[in-house]
This record gives C-alpha cells, structure tokens and sequence, in this order.
C-alpha cells in the first residue's frame, strides 16, 4: 500500500477551540472585512493566520480555514432581504448578496497573508472552504418553502465564487458544503416526489458547480447519510459523514461510489469530547463521572490529550475503509467533524497530528 500517502490527503473539517473574547473576534471580522486599520482587525486577522499556521505544522495537507465563529451566523449575515425575528430569520425582499459582502474574512486573512504562511509552513499550501448548505440555513427559517433552497445557494454560490484563489504560495483546493442536518429529521419538504426535493438537489448543484468550474474539488460534510439524495449532485466529488455512519460499512457505498464516480473521505476519529471521555471511563461511567473529568481538565490537573484515540484506532479504521472501498475511491481522511468542543487548543493541536501521522503511516 505505497501509494497510499500519494492519494490520500489528510483533512480537517474546520473549527477550533477559542479562549478568547469571542466579541472581541466578531467586531473584528466585521472591521478588517471593512478594510478598517482597528487593533480588532488586526487581533483577528493574526489569529487567524497564527491558526492556520498551527493546523499546517500539525502536517494536515489540506486544512480548513480556522473557525472561531458561528457558521450559521457569518453566512446569513451576508444576506440582503432577511430580517432576523425572535425564532429565526424571514425573507423581507429578494435574496441578494451585500454589496460590500462576499469574502469570507478568514479566507482573505490567509491570501492577504499567502506569503508568511508559506514561508513558514515551508512551502504552497492547500486550503479548505466550508460554506453552510441551504439546508442548514433554511432551518432558521420558520416560514420556509421549496424555492429557499435555491434562493439561499444563489448568494451562496456567488460566495463559493468569490472565495476561490490560487497564488505561486497557496491555493484554494477543496469547497466543502457543511449540511449537518440533512437527514437527520423527517422533513416532508424533501420526501420523495416533493418540489423542494428537487429544489435542493439544483441547490446543491449551483455551489458545486461554481467550485468545479474553478478547478476546485467539491465535498459535501454531512452528519447523516440516510437520505440519499447527496448522491445525485453532478458537480460533487468527495461525500464524507461521522465515524459509525453506514456509508462506511455499506456495502452499496461502493457500487454507488462507482456508478456516480465519486470519492470518500475517510473519518477516522471521533470528535465529540464527551464521547471521548465516556469510551475512556468505560461503560460504567456516570454522567457524575463524566463532569468530574471535565472539572479537573479544567483546574489543569487531568490532561485533555489523554482522552484522544490514538493512533492505532485511526489506523485501522482508514484501512479498513480503504479495503473495503479500494484505495482510489478514498481521496480524504481526517476527524469526523470540528473540534471546537475540545477542552483546549493544544489537545486539539494533538488530534490533527495524530491525524495526518496516521494517514502516512498507512503507506508504510
């Protein structure tokens, strides 16, 4: 299996934990996205490129852009013709991008600063977009119809667009379409036959379809894989889900994956903490137990990375997905999902090296 580390890249899906003033970071934003020279702009574009940074040197070949805020929030502010309301957001216009909206501030943090991040990580870099789907979007709203699909990707695809670079440092190589809560709820807008079905699925397609026109990889992060409709996304190349989710064990994952020519990415550790720490403590364990570790994580006298799956774990999990789907159809491995519930920045520092030595390691 040599050619393993040559086809799989190591991958994370994006957030991060942050200790700071979280404020503090959205002022921030708003200022350098306004090109204003405020000590805010500045914090903030330095702790996005000092975190990028990290996420190479932890080896991740294609790492997302550091995630420290909502996603939910900082793409529906970009919106024309919405109004937020107390239990959501309703359409108040057409739905249109801001006129000084559009680039994603982390995303241009990283090309403005092209040059010292590769200086420091030694050379090009690769960089992950995730963009929140329509689908996760359109659940804020509690008077959606079929059409908000497509109105919700239409702006965002032209976000798709616009967050697109490649320089002699870096480049963007992958635009992922985070839809944590498709399929996770019985939802009649999308059953089978139903107009908002296909209204979705052309949704779907206007993002990834701006992404591969620019040469640039597409994935879909999902959480559930129980509906199957991610399957007929033409311009989608790469699905990836949860450790444990039937895609993976399936044995019609791999004829599917064949017939629509796509790829997987691998999920080879669980990102959930609690979770960690309960398979730690064993099947005994309380929930009293549960919160006495996180109560002395926190006083600094138990260590956050003695909870995190080692290596041997993430290893056999990547082989035996690529034993099972052969190693062509694996094109990505990395953690389930962000890691922002981590206790602390180092531990999660720790999982994405774990991370990326266990996708290296398969090709030995």
């Amino acid at each position: 299996m040599r050619r393993v580390a040559r086809l799989i890249q190591s991958c994370d899906v994006g957030s991060l934990p942050y200790t700071g003033n979280q404020n503090r970071l959205a002022e921030g934003a708003n200022h350098f996205a306004s090109n204003l020279n405020t000590d805010a702009a500045n914090h903030f574009e330095q702790t996005i490129v000092n975190a990028f940074i990290d996420k190479l040197k932890t080896g991740i070949s294609i790492p997302t852009f550091p995630q420290f805020r909502d996603m939910n929030d900082m793409f529906l502010a970009t919106f024309d013709g919405l109004e937020k309301i107390k239990g959501g957001y309703v359409e108040t216009g057409h739905l249109a991008l801001k006129s000084d909206q559009g680039k994603i501030p982390e995303v241009t943090a990283i090309e403005r600063n092209a040059q010292k991040i590769h200086a420091q990580a030694n050379g090009s870099f690769q960089l992950r977009i995730c963009i929140t789907g329509p689908y996760t979007l359109a659940s804020f709203f509690p008077h959606r119809n079929s059409q908000t699909y497509q109105c919700l990707a239409f702006v965002l695809s032209k976000i798709a667009e616009k967050n697109i670079f490649i320089t002699k440092q870096g480049k963007v190589a992958l635009v992922t379409i985070d839809e944590p809560l498709f399929g996770l709820v019985d939802d009649p807008l999308i059953d089978r036959g139903a107009q908002g079905r296909e209204s979705l699925l052309s949704a779907w397609e206007s993002i990834a379809s701006k992404a591969r026109c620019n040469n640039v990889e597409t994935c879909i992060h999902l959480h559930n894989t129980s509906d199957d409709l991610f399957w007929s996304i033409k311009s989608l190349r790469i699905i990836e889900s949860h450790v444990g989710d039937p895609l993976y064990e399936m044995r019609a994952t791999k004829e599917t994956l064949e017939r629509e020519d796509k790829r997987l990415k691998a999920s080879i550790t669980i990102s959930d903490f609690d979770h960690l720490i309960k398979t730690r403590l064993g099947s005994a364990a309380s929930n009293d137990d549960l919160a006495n570790v996180w109560k002395n994580i926190r006083k600094g006298t138990v260590k956050p990375e003695a909870f995190l799956e080692d290596a041997d774990v993430m290893k056999k999990r990547l082989t035996k997905i690529v034993e099972r789907f052969g190693i062509e159809k694996v094109a990505l491995a990395g953690p389930e999902c962000g890691l922002r519930g981590f206790p602390t920045y180092a531990a999660a520092l720790e999982c994405l090296i774990r991370v990326s030595e266990t996708v290296k390691s398969v090709a030995k």
